[in-house]
């Protein structure tokens, strides 16, 4: 049974999902799709973004254009961060 972190956020009328995944999932194009597409059972029909923190701390996100492009405006620390379990 695993634990990750992530969030579902509305924000001008579009609700998407953000989830914290290794720097390593997000350098491979392909990579990202298939680390995308593992969350889509826990947030069924919601865009799925990515986010993961280089050792500075600071974020990279992948995922739709224009919800990435609204992250670049967004401290890490306003994210509602939640923990789920994977499993029962």
């Amino acid at each position: 049974m695993g634990k990750f972190q992530g969030a579902v956020i509305k924000e001008q009328s579009v609700t998407f999902a953000i989830v914290v995944v290794k720097q390593s999932a997000l350098q491979i194009q392909s990579e990202s799709q298939k680390t995308a597409q593992a969350y889509v059972p826990f947030f069924p029909s919601l865009p799925i973004i990515l986010m993961a923190q280089d050792s500075r701390g600071t974020p990279t996100y992948w995922g739709r254009k224009d919800i990435v492009n609204f992250f670049a405006n967004v401290h890490i620390s306003q994210i509602p961060w939640k923990e789920y379990t994977i499993g029962s």
